[in-house]
């Protein structure tokens, strides 16, 4: 449970009014006391990340927030923190101070979860200490549109039914397609393509690696793993063609030449780009580069925060790349982890990494916004398959996102 990476959990996050009990509740949720509380207001003052598992939903990431009417100019801040957690968030929960009630601040807040199409869970806690009047929880009901539940994070009472409704309210497509199970079927043979050099992480594979070998072996067929210098031998030696080739981005031209045409090919972060995301709009992207001019302002955003090597894909070469693609400068921008600028109408093009750390919700929020504004977004791989000019190729597996291509 501990190991299952953050972008692979189910968003779980805990918003309310200061006091109204969030840390108490996560730390009851969790059975552990990881969320600090205190009776003085504020206490939380960033997102705080709690890994648990919940059956049968499986391994859940619960976030504790700040107080949606904190105050202050630092409260200001904390606020805005609080509201970017729902780009995130799977599932919400709005929690309610019985000693307050229903106020102006849970109102914005459930709109904000309407508009965002999150399915939201209302509970009404401190229910130990606090018996609201007759009447009083069904008004608060009306005002919010939705059924509250009674908790006490104190006592414990009712947090099991809290669980349950978390199981019940989860949504089915949280998860995105399968990384590359529903392109294969039982019996086949994958080769993956796995370089090992300076950027690779000793002693382990990166995570989009590991993912797609898990997938290949949930459905029922086999891996090969090589390096590129290997592959050319590999293939010879299989008795049958394998039904897909799949490779690290930046060994695209070595292994496109190495692969016969008759084997289907693509990356592991164009994988990614349909399992995390919206394979389509990052295509429709990559049309942009023929676009560009020098001078245009292109942003580069990861998921994570890495020590970067001499040559970086997201530092050096994508920008060498683009230079050389527009002949001239371009100017760059970058951000990592959990910041994505809020005004991205400067920029002619943002390029975006696999996005392995970052849960579906949160990259599809990216790609929304990015349409939104009108900006064309391109993940890494589909930039370097369309820098080298085998885009079409690479997106063997996928017809449709050809079809984006071919218009």
């Amino acid at each position: 449970m501990q190991d299952t990476p953050k972008g692979s959990r189910l968003h779980i996050a805990i918003f309310g009014r200061r006091n109204a009990g969030k840390s108490s509740l996560i730390n009851a949720l969790t059975n552990q006391d990881i969320a600090l509380v205190s009776d003085i207001p504020g206490t939380t003052t960033d997102p705080v990340y709690k890994a648990m598992e919940i059956l049968p939903l499986g391994p859940v990431m619960m976030i504790d927030t700040a107080g949606i009417d904190d105050v202050g100019e630092l409260g200001v801040l904390r606020i805005e923190r609080t509201m970017q957690v729902l780009n995130k968030a799977d599932l919400a929960v709005i929690v309610v101070d019985p000693d307050a009630g229903i106020t102006e601040f849970e109102l914005s807040l459930k709109d904000s979860i309407v508009k965002r199409n999150i399915p939201a869970v209302a509970v009404v806690n401190k229910i130990d200490r606090y018996q609201p009047e007759a009447g009083k929880i069904s008004q608060w009901e009306t005002q919010l549109e939705l059924k509250l539940h009674p908790v006490s994070a104190y006592s414990k009472a009712g947090i099991e039914e809290l669980k349950k409704l978390l199981i019940e309210k989860a949504p089915d497509d949280w998860e995105g397609t399968p990384v590359i199970g529903d392109l294969i079927t039982g019996g086949d043979t994958i080769v993956l393509v796995v370089p090992i050099d300076t950027a690779a992480p000793k002693g382990r594979l990166i995570l989009p690696q590991v993912q797609t070998i898990r997938d290949i072996l949930d459905h029922d067929a086999s891996c090969i793993v090589v390096k590129e210098r290997e592959l050319k031998d590999a293939l010879s030696n299989l008795r049958h063609s394998p039904r897909m080739v799949v490779t690290d981005s930046q060994e695209f031209l070595k292994v496109a030449a190495d692969t016969p045409d008759n084997i289907l090919l693509t990356s592991f972060s164009i994988l990614m780009a349909r399992h995390k995301g919206d394979l389509e709009t990052l295509v429709a992207g990559a049309k942009a580069i023929d676009k560009l001019q020098p001078g245009d302002k292109v942003l580069i955003a990861e998921g994570c925060t890495h020590h970067r090597q001499a040559d970086d894909i997201g530092k050096v070469k994508i920008p060498r790349w683009l230079r050389q693609a527009v002949g001239g400068e371009l100017h760059f921008d970058w951000v990592s982890g959990s910041h994505f600028p809020v005004d991205i109408s400067q920029y002619s093009l943002i390029v975006h990494c696999g996005s392995c750390m970052l849960n579906r919700r949160e990259m599809l929020y990216r790609l929304a916004a990015a349409r939104e504004k009108g900006v064309p977004i391109v993940n890494y791989g589909v930039l370097i398959a369309k820098i080298h000019g085998i885009l079409y190729r690479a997106l063997g597996p996928f017809p449709l996102a050809q079809m984006i291509l071919d218009e």
